[in-house]
């Protein structure tokens, strides 16, 4: 057999011709500010896959934007891998025929948009993924040849502070750097000496301070003053019929004022019940604003986050007990390892929908949205390769064996009719028309109904791993579904067996009045509120004060 005789560098020789090419720009690994358009020319090839740094809130912004100002005869056709599709800019590239080709993970900003790019034709659409799915597939398949990204700070020799954001960065630069692909970075500022490194030079190829500060939003922060005593009613549900009866010690909260309710009874309803120290102790999630009284009344050990959140920066630096902080008090987040937490690692997932079908199968891609999941299918799911057991997880396996194992508790908490007045339980999910009329392989379904353990209305719970058939399930569904088509299905007779075998409950099943459900349980009923228990370290962004 001979030898095939070849290059084994071809790549990492290609990478250094380019970077040849702007040497006369560079001072060590940074360019003046004017010259990025024609670096972003020199160092992208047509066709090439670039990640632009783009999650739930942290934005290369100054890159996207020059990015859309490179020539379309120089740079066209470009593969864009993406967290989070949340800029215009971010879809401006594919109508100029700079990107012709797009896997994501989320789009919710830009979810109608890209549906209709896609259906006009400007957008080939790869996949639509979850986090750590697009995360792994950089090491694989999608390992890129460009990378565009955002920190804090750099000091003179290219070491990276990413600070309370840190995110995805360090996953997206690894992919590349250790591939011969090209990192290129915009930074806020350039320093002597940075507060720590969270990236080393000799990953970083180009750096450029950005002429602002990139984008950075408050997703995470939901007004106490919003919340409705409906949302209240639901989430003492949650508090006793789930976080109590199945003792969850570990969870991951998705974002929405029904969860927010949650966290803000917990002091207050949950202090009530006796159940300090007994559930919701260690967690998976951004610094919710309104986990803050929960933290100072000591119900919270332990907070890993996926990112950050604008105006909690001085309160996470007081609290390094709680939060994972560096020596010089900012918060180092990691969304890849959070999104691991969050899959193995924690007892429970709770979130929401859109719709939902008579089967339990969820998703967030309806009719004319092609909005993503992010990390939900990561974290609701039960993950088949736990093996470290807890009472939670134990709580789940209605007959054990010698082999038998437990399972995670997976719940969606929706309204019965959506903020569109639509109901969200329906025959047929609209994610199965997306499917055909965007070319995907399978449905984007977000959660499948056998992995869900609870479902939530403000009718009841559905203890749907209780159930043994589908026609059961459909049954205990219809039994929270209100008005909705699906609710007016449910027989008295049917609905009376299922609370009698405590595979439905109602507020009255657990002992909970309605007429309890006040928004003077919350433990804080503004964002003012919110400050006042933080010490004043809660330094809110504009938009969320209403006080002079």
């Amino acid at each position: 057999m001979n030898k095939e005789l070849r290059s084994w560098s071809r790549k990492r020789d290609r990478k250094q011709s380019k970077l040849s090419g702007i040497e006369p720009r560079m001072k060590g690994k940074f360019i003046d500010t004017s010259d990025i358009v024609s670096v972003l020319e020199a160092l992208i090839e047509p066709g090439a896959k670039v990640v632009l740094e783009g999650d739930n809130q942290k934005q290369a912004s100054f890159l996207s934007q020059k990015l859309l100002e490179v020539d379309p005869a120089k740079v066209h056709d470009l593969h864009m891998i993406m967290s989070s599709v949340s800029r215009p800019e971010h879809l401006d590239i594919f109508e100029q025929g700079i990107a012709g080709k797009l896997d994501f993970s989320y789009c919710g900003s830009q979810s109608l948009r890209v549906a209709q790019m896609i259906e006009d034709g400007t957008l080939k659409l790869g996949d639509i993924h979850t986090y750590l799915e697009l995360f792994g597939r950089l090491f694989i398949d999608l390992i890129p040849d460009v990378v565009l990204v955002a920190a804090d700070k750099a000091d003179t020799a290219g070491n990276l502070y990413t600070g309370n954001n840190t995110e995805e960065t360090p996953t997206i630069v690894e992919a590349a750097a250790f591939k011969d692909g090209i990192v290129i970075v915009q930074v806020n500022e350039i320093v002597e000496e940075l507060p720590r490194t969270d990236i080393p030079s000799s990953w970083v190829d180009v750096i450029v301070k950005a002429d602002k500060p990139y984008a950075l939003e408050a997703l995470f922060t939901r007004d106490p003053q919003h919340i409705t005593e409906l949302q209240i009613l639901m989430g003492m549900m949650a508090i006793k019929g789930i976080y109590g009866r199945h003792g969850v010690q570990s969870l991951n909260h998705g974002i929405g004022y029904n969860t927010a309710a949650i966290e803000l009874l917990l002091p207050t309803y949950g202090e009530q019940l006796g159940l300090k120290g007994k559930i919701a102790r260690h967690w998976a999630l951004n610094p919710h604003p309104t986990l803050i009284p929960a933290i100072e009344t000591g119900w919270v050990e332990s907070i890993h986050s996926f990112g950050g959140e604008v105006g909690m920066e001085r309160y996470i630096a007081a609290r390094p007990d709680v939060f994972f902080v560096g020596k010089d008090g900012s918060m180092r987040s990691n969304r890849a390892m959070c999104q691991v937490a969050g899959q193995f690692a924690v007892d429970m997932f709770i979130g929401s929908t859109l719709q939902m079908d008579h089967a339990g199968n969820s998703s967030t891609v309806t009719a004319g949205r092609l909005s993503g999941f992010g990390g939900a299918p990561n974290m609701g799911h039960d993950p088949r390769g736990r093996r470290h057991a807890s009472a939670a997880w134990l709580a789940m396996n209605e007959q054990p064996s010698e082999l038998s194992k437990g399972r995670k508790l997976v719940v969606q908490m929706v309204e019965t009719y959506g903020a569109n007045k639509k109901p969200v339980f329906v025959e047929k999910l609209d994610a199965v028309k997306v499917k055909d009329a965007s070319g995907l392989a399978i449905t984007p379904v977000m959660i499948y109904g056998d992995d869900l353990t609870h479902v939530l209305t403000e009718e009841g719970i559905a203890y749907l791993y209780k159930t043994d058939s589908l026609a059961e399930r459909k049954q205990a569904l219809a039994a929270i579904s209100g008005v909705t088509p699906l609710g007016l299905e449910s027989r008295e007779h049917e609905v009376s067996d299922l609370r009698d075998r405590g595979i439905v409950a109602y507020p009255e099943d657990l002992g909970i009045q309605r007429r309890q459900a006040k928004r003077s349980l919350l433990a804080a009923q503004s964002i003012s509120d919110l400050v006042t228990w933080s010490d004043g370290l809660y330094d809110p962004p504009a938009k969320f004060r209403s006080w002079s």
